[in-house]
């Protein structure tokens, strides 16, 4: 366990994994509908599904940073 405080980047990458958790599960359940010929999701159903990609934006935003930050770090300790 590090004793260094967590980075803005390592919080981007949980939120966006919870994000991107919460968009599979609303896709799963938006297409479970169709597949067995039940009656359609109003709109809005379709549109959670759309947390998938948010996700893993998300998360890809907090890896770029938290990479940014430790090559700063390592910068200023050389």
């Amino acid at each position: 366990m590090s004793s260094q405080r967590a980075d803005r980047g390592d919080s981007y990458v949980r939120v966006g994994a919870i994000v991107f958790a919460l968009g599979a599960v609303s896709t799963l359940v938006t297409f479970v509908p169709l597949f067995f010929h039940l009656t359609p999701l109003p709109t809005a159903a379709y549109w959670l599904s759309m947390l998938m990609p948010l996700g893993f934006l998300l998360a890809l935003v907090g890896m770029l940073s938290s990479a940014r930050s430790q090559r700063r770090r390592a910068a200023a300790t050389d």
